[in-house]
Order: C-alpha cells, then sequence, then structure tokens
C-alpha cells in the first residue's frame, strides 16, 4: 500500500468517525449535550471537549514537537463547563481541522518517520492508527450517549436493528465492486 492510499483510507475513517459524531449530535437537545448519568461519566461535551485537546495536542506540529504538548490541560477537558452548542460545534470543527491539516501535509517520506507521544515513538502510520482507534472510541460514547437522550425518536446511523436481512439483500443483488468500506457511509451523509 502506498502512502497516499494509507492516507486517502485513514482520512475517509476519520471522516466517517466525524461524521457519525455529527450525526448522532444532531439527533440530541441542547441539555442532552451537557448531561452526565452521573459524576463519574462525561457527557457529549466533555468527550466532544477531550477530543478536541488531544486532536490540537497530537496534530499541532505532529513532526517537530511531542504530541503530548506542555500547554496541554488535560485534566481541564474533563470539567463540563461549555454552556452551548454553539462553542461545543466550533471546537469540534477545530479539533477536526487541525487533524486533516496534518494528515495533509504528510509525503512519502513521512510516513515510516519517528515521532514521540509522550516519549514513546511511533511511526506516523502507527500514530495515526493510534488516533483512528482514540477517536472512534469516544464517538461510540457520543453515539451511545445519544442513543439514550433520543430514545424512541432515535434515527440509526447503520444498519437499523431487524433490517440486516434486508439490507444483506440488498447489498448480495449488487455486482461486486472494490471500494473502501467508507464510500457508502459518505454518500448516504450527502
Amino acid at each position: 500500500m502506498s502512502t497516499i492510499q494509507y492516507l486517502d483510507s485513514a482520512r475517509r475513517q476519520f471522516l466517517m468517525y466525524k461524521g457519525l459524531g455529527e450525526r448522532a449530535i444532531q439527533q440530541v437537545n441542547d441539555q442532552q449535550l451537557f448531561w452526565q448519568p452521573n459524576e463519574e461519566s462525561n457527557s457529549i461535551a466533555i468527550i466532544v471537549k477531550h477530543l478536541r485537546g488531544n486532536m490540537i495536542s497530537r496534530w499541532t506540529d505532529f513532526l517537530t514537537a511531542d504530541g503530548e504538548k506542555p500547554w496541554r490541560e488535560r485534566d481541564t477537558e474533563f470539567d463540563n463547563d461549555w454552556k452551548d452548542r454553539e462553542t461545543l460545534i466550533t471546537k469540534w470543527e477545530e479539533g477536526w481541522q487541525c487533524l486533516f491539516r496534518a494528515l495533509d501535509s504528510i509525503t512519502d517520506e513521512d510516513l515510516e518517520r519517528v515521532i514521540y507521544i509522550r516519549n514513546e515513538g511511533h511511526i506516523i502510520l502507527e500514530a495515526t492508527n493510534r488516533q483512528i482507534a482514540h477517536y472512534s472510541y469516544h464517538v461510540g460514547q457520543i453515539v451511545y450517549i445519544a442513543k439514550i437522550c433520543a430514545n424512541d425518536a432515535w434515527e440509526s446511523l447503520s444498519i437499523p436493528r431487524n433490517k440486516s436481512a434486508e439490507y444483506n439483500t440488498k447489498k448480495f443483488s449488487e455486482e461486486k465492486e472494490k471500494k473502501h468500506f467508507t464510500d457508502e457511509w459518505i454518500e448516504k451523509k450527502q
């Protein structure tokens, strides 16, 4: 796999998780964005705040500086102190745009380059995979909380319940083709 193919696949996965988070966030009201089931749990807003903090820290100057920046205040990312949807969406976008700018700057020569996160060396491919896993974990939390909050009004973000057979029948009636697994989701979003 070439660098370009890998980065395209990574970008598509990041876009898919960004979109899943956004579609979940759209299904809850403003109050539900800040709801915490208990003191030890995070709200959607806290998760977004943490994701943004991680993205800004990991992807700013990622080729030359450790991914855990000295100016990052990670512990404050878990304070439920944002007050409105507009702030949440603005900060969400800031994090993702930082990530996409960094991804777009990677060259063939960079992919095997060692970068550091808390002094642990990773080649860029490993560091990118680490972040895909981390972000998908937290987007899954956002989706789960949104699904609890939306309850009966929830609109499925994947194959709706009791629709697997119908979905599979449709998929197997189509011609085989090589495409990225996120293509269908990205097409559905547009």
